[in-house]
């Protein structure tokens, strides 16, 4: 039997913000390749005339930028080279190695200079990272027992040893030990061992065979140099030296005061100095630093980047000092790269987190590819380079934009650097900047790159390092982009189809909210219900308490059948200034505007206030398990100082609103019905007391012939209306060509409506239904009472069914429920948010109420103890819950603009009293 179809929904975007690539052409030219046969390259430096490429054997090739011919090979490390650095203020390589040792090389002729031993030696394991600080003469580096060490080449303490070669003049050692270079190498606990019951420690005098015994006879050692200096050669060191391999001029040893155990809880994987002095960036090193303006950065397995303040000056003492953790919660951190005071955190599973140095906080979270993990990164200005295990290289701009993706290599990248090409002898002036990356297919690609256009301030325009750029182009593309894919999500959440959709919303949204620069997560409501976003946007730290703003919305939507509509209700549509689709107004695009507007002013360094979003995807189908959601996470959530909402539409076209009151509602359903089968009328018709009738009879009790509600006792509670309310209505009168007696009776005076009637049986002409089924809703206003309304309301019902004598059954339940709100108009963050209003549109907003209810703000009213503000973006024509739902792309982002400049505002007003609660 076949299966009976469903529709089907449309695919969910991906995530990520950024705009596609726009070219299948975006991606640079490959200008050389080059093979490092039967071994990965696991790390790449440069200088000005060779590239140098550490590998998986433990050797470190030199490749001629000129010639891009294999210039010499660097021996020495019996483990893999993990990490280079070049110091172009010493002409020096530093490799690290999972040998646990980093090497020194002098670049000018490739020769060896030190060999120095992390503290504890061995035992710490693969040294993952390193970089070297020139203003203190330091190498950092970070370990695999989580340790981070350092090194000092400060004054000179070797000046007396005995060395066999002379000491290179811009070479002097401070804060570690030396040897002479008799020998190259330490004694090794395990090779170099006495047996047991000798009870003698291991030394250099043990002639324990070792791996070079077992070195067939054809296998050559022998180093490639183009040195012109003769230096002796050592005794062999094992599997470590060959017959001609160099030793260093001295070994060294960390001492035990330039550690710090346990820097991280997990390996420490990579780290970056600040500012940066890597080839590529536009920091100003020397020109910008000063004291407390050197940092490093170190991240790690442990999920966290880790920022350090560094010493001033060639300071005997290099100690970081630990300044703020960052949790990227994204897994390992394996790959880090810095541009001014911004972080770019290379994460497990395909996320880049960038942190803001400045104000400490989450500007955005690029979304590279999912579930692949990002193990190198580089920077040429404002770009930024991702290289992807899956063998892939992004170009990401200044603006966060995706501008470029290519296939990199068959394999994984490892390791990447931008590097500049030797100038041409036609094009003497010109500077050619290369891409190098390094794959575990055993090749190293050499990529044409060109810096960015745009000048300093695109970064400027992200991390807020400009104090006079304004970022609302780029904010406001992001703003229609973003609600172009949140429109694209058929979030139905009364229709079981559209379950799924509901759900993928959510985890879109909350990915959305992260890239944008919040901390987001989702919150379970119930097995049935839809889960809530919750987002935070911290303000920037100050020694002030920053004040806590709770946006409430709702990203769900009700049904969009076809009929009625110009285009595709999920997909958004420009037409005339207006944005069509379902969701653009009621709820979709007054969120994404409060969301951009809190990631421009966070981007800005002008948040000064902690914005929390909290989002429900049961709105539309009566907010269930919402209140008792919020209750369980309330501390999650946190304190919160008011509310701001914007979930309605301005009366008119032109004129801005704010709204300050709603009113409340019960919802009710009547049944009557009786034991029997449905009937016909042509034989039981006048036999039977019909069920129909006795509905039709309890229904007409409800009002009388004035249409006054008839229930008893009902408008006992009703506020009476004020002069001013009076005057406020005949303004708004005069604004909408509206009789005031008409805006009250929508606004400010209860109601009730019965909105359907269903029947048992077949619904045709001919039948008595044995069951008739009524659904009414009765709104209510201030100062009526929720729950006195809801039992009156059924006891009327009750009580009047029971005066008719009939033989049915009444079944009376009330489905849904939601409390009347009314504004404080002397709040004042209820001031703050006319004026910002009245800045933008150079207008004073009007003062309206709704007819509708929220459930929502009446309760987070009372469980967070302050008020709540409502701010409409859409215009009186935006056909919410109607076919062509639309808003106006202007309302959209000087809605945008009017909330910045609200949060400005609340930034510099002090906080309203809170709510006190009501008694009982």
């Amino acid at each position: 039997m076949a299966m009976a179809s469903h529709p089907t929904s449309p695919v969910i975007p991906d995530p990520s913000l950024s705009r596609p690539v726009q070219s299948v052409d975006s991606h640079p030219k490959l200008f050389h390749s080059l093979l490092q046969e039967h071994s990965s390259v696991l790390s790449l430096a440069a200088d000005a005339e060779c590239i140098y490429t550490g590998s998986q054997d433990g050797q470190i090739s030199v490749w001629d930028k000129d010639t891009f011919k294999l210039k010499a090979v660097l021996r020495g490390h019996t483990g893999s080279v993990l990490a280079l650095e070049y110091a172009p203020d010493k002409h020096w390589l530093f490799s690290a190695s999972g040998d646990s040792t980093i090497r020194v090389w002098n670049t000018r002729n490739h020769a060896p200079l030190y060999l120095l031993h992390p503290h504890l030696e061995t035992d710490s394991g693969d040294l993952f990272s390193l970089v070297w600080c020139p203003p203190l003469q330091t190498v950092y580096f970070g370990c695999q027992n989580t340790s981070l060490q350092w090194f000092s080449f400060t004054f000179p303490t070797l000046e007396h040893a005995s060395f066999g070669v002379s000491v290179p003049s811009d070479g002097s050692i401070h804060s570690g030990t030396s040897t002479p270079t008799s020998t190259s190498r330490k004694a090794h606990k395990f090779f170099d061992s006495y047996p047991q019951y000798t009870r003698r420690p291991a030394d250099l005098n043990a002639r324990n065979p070792t791996c070079a015994s077992f070195l067939p006879t054809s296998v050559s050692l022998t180093l490639p140099t183009s040195s012109s200096r003769d230096v002796s050669t050592p005794p062999p060191e094992g599997c470590v030296q060959g017959d001609r391999v160099r030793p260093p001029l001295a070994v060294l040893q960390v001492p035990p005061e330039n550690v710090i155990f346990s820097a991280h809880y997990g390996y420490v994987y990579c780290m970056a100095l600040l500012p940066s002095n890597r080839e590529g960036s536009d920091d100003h090193f020397f020109e910008d630093v000063h004291d407390g303006s050197l940092q490093l950065v170190t991240g790690s397995g442990d999920s966290t980047v880790k920022l350090w303040k560094l010493p001033y000056g060639k300071s005997q003492d290099a100690t970081p000092q630990l300044l703020h953790t960052f949790d990227c919660g994204a897994g390992a951190v394996l790959a880090l790269t810095v541009r001014g005071d911004t972080v770019f955190a290379g994460c497990q599973d395909g996320l880049v987190k960038v942190w803001d140095l400045e104000t400490r906080t989450l500007v955005r979270t690029l979304l590279v590819v999912e579930n692949v993990d990002i193990l190198s990164m580089s920077m040429l200005h404002s770009d930024l380079y991702v290289c992807s295990a899956n063998g892939d290289i992004q170009r990401w701009s200044a603006s966060f934009d995706l501008v470029g993706s290519w296939r990199g290599h068959e394999g994984i990248i490892l390791s990447s650097i931008i590097t500049r090409l030797p100038s041409s002898d036609t094009e003497p002036r010109e500077e050619k900047f290369t891409l190098v990356t390094g794959g575990n297919d055993d090749m190293i690609k050499v990529w044409e790159v060109v810096p960015p256009v745009a000048n300093r301030h695109a970064l400027s325009e992200l991390s807020g390092l400009g104090g006079n750029t304004d970022i609302s182009k780029s904010i406001n593309d992001i703003l229609v982009y973003a609600l172009t894919k949140f429109v694209a999500i058929p979030s139905v959440s009364n229709s079981p189809v559209h379950k799924e959709d509901c759900r993928q919303a959510a985890i879109w949204l909350r990915k959305c909210f992260t890239q944008l620069g919040a901390e987001a997560s989702l919150l379970p409501t119930g097995e049935t219900t839809n889960p809530l976003v919750l987002a935070t946007f911290h303000g920037t730290r100050t020694t002030q308490h920053r004040p806590r703003i709770l946006f409430y919305g709702h990203y769900d939507v009700i049904s969009a059948r076809p009929n009625g509509w110009t285009s595709d209700p999920f997909t958004l549509t420009g037409r005339n200034g207006y944005l069509y689709g379902r969701g653009a107004t009621d709820n979709k695009g007054p969120i994404m505007a409060v969301a951009c507007a809190a990631a421009d002013l966070l981007a800005r360094r002008a948040l000064g206030v902690d914005l929390v979003l909290l989002v429900e995807g049961e709105e539309e189908a009566g907010s269930g398990g919402f209140a008792e959601a919020v209750k369980r996470h309330k501390d999650v959530i946190g304190p919160i100082d008011s509310i701001l909402v914007s979930n309605s539409t301005w009366i008119a076209e032109d004129t801005p609103c704010i709204t300050y009151g709603l009113r409340g509602v019960v919802h009710c359903n009547v049944e009557i019905f009786n034991d029997g089968p449905d009937l016909h009328s042509g034989v039981d018709g006048g036999s039977a007391r019909e069920p129909m009738l006795d509905m039709v009879k309890l229904l007409g009790t409800l009002t009388d012939e004035r249409n006054h509600i008839a229930i008893p006792n009902f408008y006992d509670a009703v506020r009476p209306i004020t002069e001013e309310e009076r005057q406020l209505y005949k303004v708004l009168s005069s604004v909408t060509q509206t009789p005031a007696s008409l805006l009250a009776a929508r606004w400010r005076e209860p109601s009730l409506t019965i909105h359907n009637v269903e029947v048992s049986g077949p619904r045709n002409s001919t039948v008595i239904p044995s069951k008739v089924k009524a659904h009414i809703s009765v709104r209510i206003v201030p100062d009526q009472d929720l729950e006195t309304i809801a039992s009156s309301v059924q006891e009327h019902l009750k009580n009047e069914f029971q005066r008719m004598k009939s033989p049915n059954k009444l079944n009376v339940t009330i489905d849904q429920t939601a409390d009347w709100w009314i504004g404080n108009l002397d709040d004042p963050w209820f001031h703050a948010l006319e004026n910002a209003v009245k800045d933008e549109w150079g207008v004073e907003p009007l003062r309206i109420r709704e007819g509708g209810s929220i459930p929502s703000i009446p309760y987070l009213e009372k469980e967070f103890s302050c008020h709540a503000l409502h701010l409409p973006l859409g215009q009186s024509t935006d056909q919410a819950h109607l076919p062509d739902e639309r808003i106006s792309l202007s309302n959209l982002r000087r809605g945008k603009r009017v909330v910045e400049r609200f949060l400005a505002n609340v930034a510099s007003t002090p906080a309203p009293s809170p709510v006190q609660p009501a008694a009982t």
